[in-house]
Parts: C-alpha cells; structure tokens; sequence
C-alpha cells in the first residue's frame, strides 16, 4: 500500500506510483542476467541546478567540495577552493547569494525529496568567507597585446573584464556614474546588498590588474566610438537599462509626480534621497517594485512636508543631513500587481518580508486611470479586478474599483536603454541587437552584453559576460567561433581534477605499438577508462536516479532581521543573515551531487560479485573513486539501480 505526499508531508521517496503494482524480481536480476553484455560505466551529466543557472555556475562543484567530498589542494581550506570553483563563473557570490532570485533552487532535484538545498545561503556563506579571508584571484596570466572598451561597470562589464582578464586580455571600462556596480550600486539597496562586500568584490577584479577604469565617462558624449575602435581590438557595449518603463495610461509621462522606479531607487542608492511623500503607490510585482516600496517604510517622510516628492526623484533637489527626530512613516505604502500573490515574480520571502514592514499589497488589479488636482498633479491611481486573456490583462466585467490616495506613483514595470548619442545602436526598442555569440550584427568588432540585450537577472548579465569574452578571445585571436554546447556551463573537468591530484593520464606518444593494446586498454595508464562526459549535452533527471537513498532532512534556514510597521521607519540593518560555518556545511550535505559520484560506497556494498571496488587510495580523486573488474562483473544492473546520484550506466558493449 502507498502513501500520498499530501498525507505524510514528509515522505521522501515511493518506490511505485500508484497504478504501479508490477513486481521485479531480484533473483531474475541476479541470477539470469549473467549473460547480458552490459557493465557498469561511469557518467557524468550536468545537475539541473546549474543548468537553470544562468551564470553557468558548477554549483554542484563548490556544494561537493563545502560538504568535504571533493578534497582542495594541500594548504587551501574548503572555504577558499569552494570560492575558487564558484568564481570560474561567477566573480560576485557575496553579491549573488544574497540578491539572485535562484533558479537553481527551483531547477534542484531536491524539491521531488524534501525541499531544494539552499544553494543562495551557501554561496552566500563562500562570498563572505572570501571577504573575511582576503582571498585573491590566482593564477591570473600574463598580459597579451589585445585590449578590449567595456561600456559600463555593472554587473555584464564587470564579468566581461574578468573573464577577459583570465585569458590574458586587458581592458578599459568606461563607465557613466561616479562608482562601479551599475544595477547592484544603484538599484539595490544596501540592506540588501552591503556596499563594503560590493566594494570588495569590484575592486577584486581590477586587483587582478590590467583592467582601467574610467569613471564619469560617457561614450557619445564624452567619448567617441570612433575614437575606440581606432584604440582598442574590441568595444563591448554592457550599458544597462537605466529607463523605467511609464505605465500605460494617459497623461502618465506628463504628470509631475509619476516617477519610474529605476530613478527613484537611484536617488536613494546615492544617498539624495532621504524620505519621500507621505502616500506612495507602486505598480509592479517584482523584486524592483518591492525595493520601491520596501526603501519608502525606511525613509518614511517629513512630519512637516512642504515639498512635493518628485523633485528629488527628477534631480530639482537633493537631501543632506536629516534627522530622524524630523521624520515620520509614510501614511501609506501600497504596492499593486497583476498577478496572484504567488505568481508575483518577486521573490516570496522578499513579498512576506514586505508586509511585516507594513505594505499593502493588492493583487489581480489593473491600473487604469491617474486621478488628478487642478494643479495637474495626480491625487490618486484608479485601479480594477483583472484577470488574463491570451497573456494579457483584461478588466473583470462588473468586478471591482479601487481608488487609492497617492502623492507619488511609482511605475515598476520595465526598464529600456538609454542609447542618447549612440542611436546608430538602437534597435527600435531602445535596446541593442545581438546574435548567438553576442555580436552586434552589421557592426564588425563591436559585442553587448546584459540588460541592454534584453533586460533579465543580474546572474544573467554575469553569465553573458562570459560567453562573450570568450566570443572577444576568438575575435581578437582571428579564430574561428566554437559552437556553444547545448548545456553551456562552467562544466566540471575531470582531466583538470586528475591533473590537479597529480594523477593525469601518461603521455599516449611516448608508448610503443603493443598487439594486445586492440584487445582493451583498461589496464593501461593512458586513458581514463570507462568514462563518458556527456555533461555538455545532458542535464541529469530523477528518472536516473535512486532517491530511497535520501532521507528527510529540513533545509538549514538563514535568519532575516525583518522589522515590523513599528520598527521599520530608519531601519537600515542588513536583512539576510548568513549562515555560519557548520550550518553551511550541513545544508552542502543535502545536496544530492546529481550526475557525479559522491563516494556512498553502495554500488560496492550491493554488487554481488564483488566486481566494483573502491579504487587505490592514491589513484581516487573525484569522479573516479569506484572501478569496476569486467572479469567478475555478470550484468545484473544492481550497481546503476542503488546509484544515488545516477552516475552509473549500464552502457558496455553498446
């Protein structure tokens, strides 16, 4: 008899689904398989937490080695070779632990056991180990004679730099504002996103030496393109998206106070903006909108407000030096969406952190008229019931009305680029176009990269500065473009892990022509046997895979410091709390290491002829800690069925 999930919430695993009553037999498996001509080989595929990242991090890589499976090199802690693995992709994971929205997590094979592993808390747990230890970037090559124009020090550029870096390729970023960062500086908050841990970050890369900046510059205006391609190999544009999308109602962009988002979350990030009107309205549903609202409850407003709210956000007025004793919470905070609350694309405990703070959140309603003064000024947003037709919100016939008072309407619904001076880029969308390998079509030597392709994630833009540094490297070089894999990653290397255990095949050349060498080459030194790496092309399911072998263990929680409605007004403490070193090594363990060996020993317990054994101590490093004697082995499939983590094929001989 099964259980359902819904009646023990707990189960983590049902060996037949319901309808499933066909019985197996082992002694058919054992004892009438001994002429199959399958025998085990060893596999590795892509997890699907990295596949659904879209930095391509090798997250299982730095999980394994947390959790002490993969071993560092002698004198590297665990702390240091995970930050090392993590930032092969990604040069911020002090950054991306606390701000990614983590696809990872929902692409994490967990979720069909128990929960996902928390992969944010632990990359979070390695930025702020490579903070606290000072770790610097290693290994970082000579100089080439290549040199690469980076438009914009946001996230995509600052990627780009590093990875160009890595290959030996220097560059310059020219960058718009006083200080790098682009969208993580000045879109963010920085109780969520601590500004000495973004500093640190930033200055890492340039540390790495090699990459200049230049600050306050804008290329159209204060530089020509044609001046760069005159200077440099190469121009990347990884601008950003700097304008916020009006809502679609009339009068919306010729109303006063009628603000994007991106520009009111700016002023605040620099500091010139220190309380706002005493009603704000946001219209959005993701994480921008929640900033939005989330940045009014801590600035709150003057008890005795004289100005009018938009003034700061259009640049008329700056704030300096305001005391709290001036201050007061803002009369009401209201954040608006289309959808559900559950299908808000913000993150949910960004949502549920938002109404401890005191925002109203109001869902499945529509904007559809600014209510205003005679002055011109809008007094309020008309909102009604809507529902979605052919991906479209539509007005719910006879639903409801709302009129909600404001003094500021906030719209969150999009960002575009801001291409003033460069126009020869824009692709009627105020973005600029890019091809597979991002490469501006029609303009010869030029790339883009991030928002400016088309707004998405900050991990996004992170991972696009990857591949296209490499797209650069072969530009450059005048090589040929390499076909991106159909799993474009940052893909585990067991030759690279082989050589760094000093266990690397022989060299093939210097063998002489032996006759049994056609027979087999198992027992010779220069290969890696039995070992297929189809992780470019194969993310690994639970199909693969023996999850019985999981137990239930609950997901190790960061703490927040979330403020009430009473509290919130000046609250400006960091929100996530990171884990500490035991708890990050326990949730590290619940990782499930899908597609690559995590050293269980049960294909060894469990075969029957003692055909797979546990490699020579010191010939084992990771992806190669069980061998299998083809001699004993009879086919029987018991080793790939007791797999864990679906690392096992029953492939020989086909």
């Amino acid at each position: 008899m099964t259980t359902s999930r819904e009646a023990n919430p707990n189960l983590t695993f049902r060996r037949f689904e319901d309808g499933d009553h066909e019985w197996h037999s082992m002694h058919d498996k054992i004892f009438k398989e001994d002429t199959s001509h399958k025998c085990p080989t060893y596999v590795h595929r892509t997890p699907p937490c990295q596949g659904s990242c879209p930095s391509g991090e090798d997250i299982r890589g730095w999980l394994d080695i947390m959790r002490g499976i993969e071993k560092p090199p002698a004198g590297v802690t665990k702390e240091e070779y995970a930050f090392r693995r993590s930032t092969t992709a990604n040069p911020f994971p002090a950054m991306m632990g606390r701000v990614c929205p983590a696809p990872c997590q929902t692409g994490c094979n967990r979720n069909k056991v128990d929960d996902f592993v928390g992969i944010n808390s632990v990359e979070q747990y390695i930025g702020d180990s490579a903070f606290d230890g000072k770790f610097k970037f290693v290994d970082v090559p000579a100089l080439g004679n290549k040199k690469v124009a980076i438009i914009g020090g946001g996230p995509a550029g600052m990627s780009a730099a590093y990875h160009l870096r890595k290959m030996g390729i220097a560059s310059t970023i020219f960058e718009e504002r006083p200080e790098l960062g682009g969208m993580m500086r000045y879109g963010i908050p920085g109780y969520r996103l601590p500004r000495e841990r973004l500093e640190h970050e930033n200055n890492r890369i340039l540390e790495m030496g090699g990459i200049t900046t230049k600050m306050n510059t804008r290329v159209g205006k204060d530089v020509a393109v044609a001046d760069l391609e005159k200077q440099f190999d190469a121009v990347l544009w990884a601008i950003g998206c700097w304008n916020g999308r009006s809502l679609p109602l009339k009068d919306f962009d010729t109303t006063p106070n009628c603000v994007s988002a991106v520009k009111f979350l700016e002023k605040f990030n620099k500091g010139e903006m220190q309380y706002t009107g005493k009603k704000i309205v946001c219209v959005g549903g993701g994480d921008t909108s929640i900033d939005v609202v989330s940045v009014s409850r801590r600035i709150g407003t003057l008890k005795n407000l004289t100005e009018k709210p938009e003034d700061v956000v259009n640049g008329k007025i700056k704030h300096s030096n305001i005391k709290m004793a001036d201050k007061e919470p803002c009369q009401s905070v209201v954040l608006t969406a289309l959808f559900k609350r559950e299908n808000m694309t913000a993150a949910q405990h960004e949502v549920n952190d938002a109404l401890v703070e005191g925002v109203k959140i109001m869902n499945e309603v529509m904007p559809v008229e600014i209510i205003k003064d005679a002055s011109g000024r809008a007094t309020a947003l008309k909102l009604v019931d809507c529902k979605f037709e052919k991906n479209m919100p539509v007005a719910i016939e006879g639903g409801k009305e709302y009129i909600v008072e404001a003094d500021l309407i906030v719209s969150a619904i999009g960002q575009y680029g801001d291409l003033a001076g460069n126009e020869t880029f824009d692709n009627g969308r105020a973005l600029i176009n890019s091809d597979s390998y991002y490469q501006v079509p029609g303009k010869p030597g030029h790339f883009v990269c991030g928002d400016i392709v088309r707004p998405h994630l900050l991990t996004t833009a992170i991972g696009q500065g990857s591949v296209v540094a490499q797209t650069i490297k072969s530009y450059v070089e005048q090589a040929e473009m390499k076909k991106r894999p159909k799993v474009d990653v940052h893909h585990f290397n067991l030759l690279g892990k082989l050589n760094e255990a000093k266990l690397a095949p022989e060299s093939f050349a210097d063998k002489k022509f032996e006759e049994d060498q056609q027979r087999g080459t198992d027992k010779k030194k220069f290969a890696v046997h039995n070992y297929d790496d189809r992780s470019q092309q194969e993310i690994i399911g639970t199909d693969k895979m023996f999850l019985g072998h999981f137990e239930f263990v609950a997901r190790n929680l960061r703490d927040e410091d979330v403020p009430t409605s009473a509290q919130v007004l000046g609250h400006f403490h960091e929100r996530q709390i990171g884990l500490k070193a035991e708890q990050a090594t326990q949730e590290a363990e619940r990782c499930m290491s899908c597609g690559l060996c995590f050293e269980c020993d049960n294909c060894v317990i469990f075969c029957p002829q003692t055909a797979v054994y546990k490699v020579k101590k010191n010939e084992s490093t990771t992806g190669r800690y069980v061998a299998t004697d083809y001699s004993k082995c009879i086919g029987c499939h018991i080793c790939a069925d007791v797999c864990p983590t679906g690392y096992i094929d029953m492939g020989m001989g086909e």
